[in-house]
């Protein structure tokens, strides 16, 4: 059995804290920071620790054991605070088509008079008219639809 490599060792004034944290109302904590400390508390390997394995915990809790792993990982290199709270994403899962500047042109093309033989921009004309004024390399009507909603 390898050796893990982030140990959490809990003072017994951060058990207290972790305990008294559980059983506040559920309205004053948030599941997640709830879960977290539980997490905390089961792979404690201090002195009133009950040592559990990421396996064993996460099934006890019902989560991931690379979930317990993560959380252990947090709370020795960034803290108790940092382990209790869910990490923010460092980059979004997608990458924005249309920033402040193209929506702004986007816009005023739907604001423009529209293609001759044709009472008002549709959707997805204003895409492909997006794409020919090379506003973007590629967009969908779904798109320019969130855009323009924004704006009404």
């Amino acid at each position: 059995m390898s050796k893990k490599r982030y140990v959490v060792r809990l003072s017994k004034g951060e058990r207290e804290d972790l305990s008294a944290l559980i059983r506040r109302g559920k309205h004053k904590v948030s599941a997640i920071k709830r879960r977290h400390a539980r997490v905390l508390l089961k792979v404690d390997q201090g002195k009133h620790g009950p040592s559990w394995s990421d396996e064993r915990t996460g099934e006890a809790l019902e989560i991931h054991a690379t979930t317990v792993r993560a959380i252990r990982e947090r709370f020795v290199e960034e803290g108790l605070e940092a382990a209790l709270i869910r990490k923010k994403q460092c980059r979004p899962s997608v990458i924005r088509k249309l920033d402040g500047a193209k929506e702004a042109r986007l816009i005023a093309l739907a604001c423009s008079e529209p293609p001759d033989g044709h009472a008002r921009w549709s959707l997805r004309m204003l895409a492909d008219k997006a794409v020919e004024l090379d506003i973007v390399d590629a967009v969908s009507y779904e798109t320019v639809r969130r855009t323009l909603k924004k704006t009404r």
